[in-house]
C-alpha cells in the first residue's frame, strides 16, 4: 500500500505521506501550510527544493521552516548520501518530527471494528481488531466497543488514550463530517446520532467522523495509488456500496457533506429493498446482503439467525467457481449493475483512475471482463480512452489508516495555522 521508505542517516523511515501536489500549482492556501505539507509529503526535502517547488524566495522558506522547527513540528535531518546536492558541508534535509504527535484511526463496520495508531509522519505504530455482534447497536453499546478497542490498541503502542491528539472515525452511512453527526448508519440503531461529540465526551479527546468510503479514499490519497493524482474515484463494495471522489487533490463531500452516495443512486424504479429503506438502490443489487438474498432465493439456501453472511457468500463463490449456473448468474447480474454504477462515475467525473476496493473485491466475478466491457458500452462514447480501473482488495487496516489521515490533517492544520501569532508573542 505504501511507497518504499527511504532511510535517513539516523535510520528513521522517510517515505512521506499525503498528496503529492505538482510544483508551482498552489496559490490559495497559506504558505506556511503549503511548506509543512510538502515536507510531510516528501518525507525528506531540502529548503532550496521547497523554495523551487513553491515558487517563493529561499528567505521566505527559511523564515517559515524556522517557525515550524521552533514549534516542534518539523526537524533538520542529515540527508541520505547523494540524495541532496551540497558543497562544503553535510547535506541537511527537513522532515516531519514524527514523535510530535500521535493520532488514532478507527473503522466501525457491521462485522468488526479496526483501529490503528500512527505518529505525526504517518508511520504505523500499532493496530488491533475486535469482533462485534451482528445487528445495529445503540449508541452506549457502540461507545463501549470503541473505548475497549482504543484501550487495547493504545496498550499495544505503550501509551495512554490521553496521549493521543485526536481520533479519526469512519462509519458506513450518511455522515455530516463537519458536525460529527451520523444521519443514518447500519451500525447504529438510531438516526441523527451526534457520534462525534458523544465519542469525544466518552473518550476524552477530539473525534472527527466521516463516511468510511471517504476515508478509504483518503488512505489512497495519503498512502496509496492516488498520491500523485489530482482527480480519482474509489468505489467500495462490502456490506454496502460506497464511493469517495478526489477533485484537485481534495476529498469532495458536497455542499452539506453528504455527497458521493453512489450506493443509493437508483438503478431500478420500485426495485429491490435497500437497507436505507428505499427501493432500487445500486447497493440493493451489489452489496453482500443483496448477494446473500439472491442466493437464498435462487439456490433455496437458508440463512440462520446470527450466522455470518460471509459463510454464505464464500459458499456462493465456491459454487460459481465450480460451474453452478445459478451462482454464476447471481454474480453476473450484480456485475452488470456494478457496470451501471461505474459508467455513471465515468460520465459525471471523468476521473484519471477508478479504484475498486473492499472485501468483496475477492470475488472476481464482480469485475470480470464482461463487467468492464459493459461499463465501456454504457459510458458516453467520446472517442477518448476510459479511465483505468485498479482492484485493491485491502483489508480494514487501510480504512483505519484513512481515518488516521483525517485526524492527522485536522491536527496539523490546527497547529500550523496559528504559528505566526505564537511566534509573535
Amino acid at each position: 500500500m505504501m511507497p518504499q521508505a527511504q532511510k535517513t542517516a539516523r535510520g528513521k523511515a522517510a517515505r512521506g505521506c499525503g498528496p503529492l501536489i505538482p510544483p508551482l500549482s498552489e496559490t490559495t492556501r497559506p504558505l506556511r501550510q503549503q511548506v509543512f505539507e510538502r515536507v510531510r509529503a516528501a518525507g525528506l526535502i531540502a529548503r532550496v527544493q521547497l523554495a523551487k517547488e513553491l515558487g517563493v524566495s529561499p528567505a521566505s522558506v527559511t523564515t517559515i521552516t524556522s517557525e515550524l522547527i521552533e514549534a516542534g513540528l518539523i526537524e533538520e535531518v542529515a540527508a541520505p548520501r547523494g540524495s541532496i546536492a551540497g558543497r562544503g558541508r553535510p547535506a541537511v534535509a527537513l522532515g516531519v518530527r514524527a514523535e510530535a504527535h500521535r493520532v488514532a484511526g478507527m473503522k466501525l463496520s457491521d462485522r468488526e471494528h479496526t483501529a490503528v495508531i500512527v505518529d505525526f509522519a504517518g508511520n504505523l505504530i500499532a493496530d488491533d481488531v475486535i469482533p462485534r455482534r451482528p445487528g445495529a447497536l445503540a449508541l452506549p453499546e457502540l461507545l463501549d466497543a470503541m473505548a475497549t478497542l482504543l484501550e487495547r490498541v493504545c496498550a499495544k503502542a505503550g501509551m495512554a488514550i490521553g496521549e493521543l491528539s485526536a481520533l479519526g472515525l469512519g462509519v458506513p452511512g450518511f455522515v455530516d463530517c463537519a458536525e460529527g453527526m451520523v444521519l443514518w448508519s447500519s451500525v447504529l440503531s438510531a438516526r441523527a446520532v451526534p457520534l462525534g461529540p458523544a465519542a469525544s465526551a466518552r473518550l476524552g479527546l477530539p473525534v472527527h467522523v466521516d463516511n468510511d468510503a471517504n476515508l478509504v479514499t483518503l488512505a489512497e490519497l495519503w498512502f496509496g495509488a492516488g498520491r500523485a493524482l489530482s482527480d480519482f474515484a474509489v468505489v467500495t463494495i462490502e456490506h454496502g456500496v460506497g464511493m469517495g471522489v478526489v477533485l484537485n487533490h481534495k476529498i469532495y463531500r458536497g455542499a452539506r457533506g453528504l455527497g458521493m452516495e453512489l450506493g443509493h443512486t437508483k438503478v431500478q424504479l420500485d426495485g429491490a429493498l435497500c437497507r436505507c429503506g428505499q427501493r432500487g438502490c445500486l447497493e440493493a443489487y451489489v452489496a453482500d446482503y443483496a448477494l446473500a438474498r439472491e442466493a437464498t432465493t435462487a439456490l433455496n439456501w437458508s440463512h440462520k439467525e446470527g450466522q455470518s453472511i460471509t459463510v454464505l457468500l464464500e459458499s456462493l463463490y465456491d459454487h460459481a467457481k465450480a460451474g453452478n449456473s445459478a451462482a454464476r448468474s447471481i454474480f453476473r447480474r450484480a456485475g452488470r449493475y456494478l457496470a451501471v454504477g461505474l459508467s455513471t462515475v465515468v460520465n459525471l467525473f471523468d476521473p484519471a483512475l477508478i479504484i475498486l476496493s473492499g472485501e468483496r473485491m475477492r470475488y472476481d466475478y464482480l469485475y470480470a471482463a464482461e463487467t468492464l466491457a459493459e461499463m465501456e458500452n454504457l459510458a458516453i462514447n467520446t472517442g477518448r480512452p476510459r479511465p483505468p480501473i485498479e482492484i485493491h482488495a485491502w483489508g480494514d487496516l487501510l480504512w483505519a489508516h484513512g481515518a488516521a489521515a483525517l485526524a492527522l490533517s485536522v491536527v496539523s492544520e490546527g497547529l500550523v495555522a496559528p504559528l505566526r501569532e505564537i511566534a509573535a508573542q
